[in-house]
């Protein structure tokens, strides 16, 4: 998302004789004071190529232009704002509630030896009598080269089979990610067969490993973006071979058409996909979970009208064999993008409710996505339980 005055110039006084007066008979010089209304020094007409004599005027003309150009901008703001607080508005249609297809993201310290068997109770019994199919263990992040160490998660076999034994019905997939190089020198560079080829490396690793799947959240990811697409349909061939699941974290959809354009004209940063790249990404997957939070909301209401929007978005383009999960903030971080007295778990569900009820009310593969354990707290599960399981 910075006069001054020339040189005075003196009177001509006894242009005549040394007395000052005028010679006997001769005719008086005009002067300004003889000859009023003239001017003895007339201005000259400008040339062609000299500055103009009123330099304010295309200043002005310019603030005036900037000012029409902002409050369009404000006008427009102010209109999308009202149409997400009235997308907020009525009543969920009966029956939307969890399908029992819910997931939940879990921080590296289940898998690097910091949490234990008393971690796993307590985690069972917060997730017994929930919607919580699916867990997404961070396991990474890969490296940039797309290579991930067999020692960023040496404890993934004990907490597989301690999170069976208490939750057999549970799925455990691997959480990867890692920055990608579409924004700045570092990061994956998905171009790069190299790379890609890596990635399918890693994956067969984290699948001999025991996990039940592989969840990919790669970031910032331009939509359009054809390598991602290339390297999702390796990665599909592959753990569909070993009777696993592929699920990834996906960018939020354009709010209006082709706002990623204009936002990253703007920003250097497109933050939003096409509705259209989604949709390519979801036929692709077997799930795939809206990151519907750090959205610049201020408010609730327009927090959930937004949340309802995307909802919307999202199912008018996955198709029925992918699962969609809509992303609900268990985080309460205040910086640029993310109010957390705006973005709540009440106002995140009756959004999803809103927007399922509005446009696919019986759809089956569908669900919610909590982010993140590590941060959630009790109001969080209670909000959950209460908008969204109950």
């Amino acid at each position: 998302m910075d006069a001054e005055s020339g040189p005075g110039m003196g009177s001509a006084k006894g242009a005549g004789t040394d007395s000052g007066t005028e010679p006997s008979g001769a005719e008086p010089t005009p002067t300004a004071e003889t000859s009023p209304g003239t001017d003895p020094t007339p201005t000259p007409d400008p040339q062609p190529g000299t500055p103009s004599l009123h330099p304010r005027r295309p200043l002005r003309r310019a603030l005036t232009a900037l000012s029409l150009v902002l409050l369009l901008l404000v006008l427009a703001l102010l209109t999308a704002e009202g149409a997400l607080r009235v997308n907020y508005s009525g009543e969920p249609a009966p029956g939307t509630r969890t399908r029992g297809q819910d997931a939940l993201w879990l921080g590296h310290a289940w898998v690097d030896g910091r949490k234990g068997e008393a971690d796993v109770r307590e985690l069972a019994g917060r997730l017994r009598g929930t919607g919580v199919r699916d867990l997404y263990v961070h396991s990474g992040p890969l490296e940039d080269d797309g290579t991930l160490p067999d020692a960023d998660y040496p404890k993934a076999r004990w907490l597989i089979g301690a999170l069976h034994r208490e939750l057999p019905e549970v799925r455990v997939q691997a959480w990867l990610g890692d920055v990608v190089a579409s924004e700045g020198p570092k990061g994956l560079r998905l171009e790069r067969p190299a790379t890609r080829s890596a990635i399918l490396a890693s994956t067969r690793r984290i699948l001999a490993a025991g996990f039940q799947g592989a969840h990919f959240d790669l970031e910032p990811l331009h939509s359009g973006d054809r390598d991602y697409l290339t390297l999702l349909d390796g990665l599909h061939t592959l753990t569909r071979a070993h009777h696993a699941l592929l699920s990834v974290a996906a960018h939020q959809i354009d709010p209006l058409p082709g706002f990623h354009s204009f936002w990253g004209a703007t920003t250097g940063h497109p933050k939003w996909w096409s509705q259209a790249y989604f949709g390519q990404v979801a036929r692709r997957v077997d799930q795939i979970a809206v990151m519907s939070y750090d959205t610049m909301q201020p408010l609730p209401s327009l927090y959930g009208g937004y949340v309802a929007q995307q909802t919307s978005l999202a199912l008018e383009v996955t198709p029925g064999s992918t699962q969609l999960l809509m992303g609900l903030p268990f985080y309460h971080e205040n910086r640029f993008g993310h109010w957390a007295r705006a973005e709540t778990v009440p106002a995140a569900v009756r959004g999803v409710r809103l927007g399922l009820s509005r446009t696919d009310a019986r759809r089956a593969r569908f669900g919610v996505a909590l982010y993140v354990d590590f941060a959630a707290t009790d109001a969080d599960w209670r909000a959950y339980r209460e908008g969204w399981v109950e």
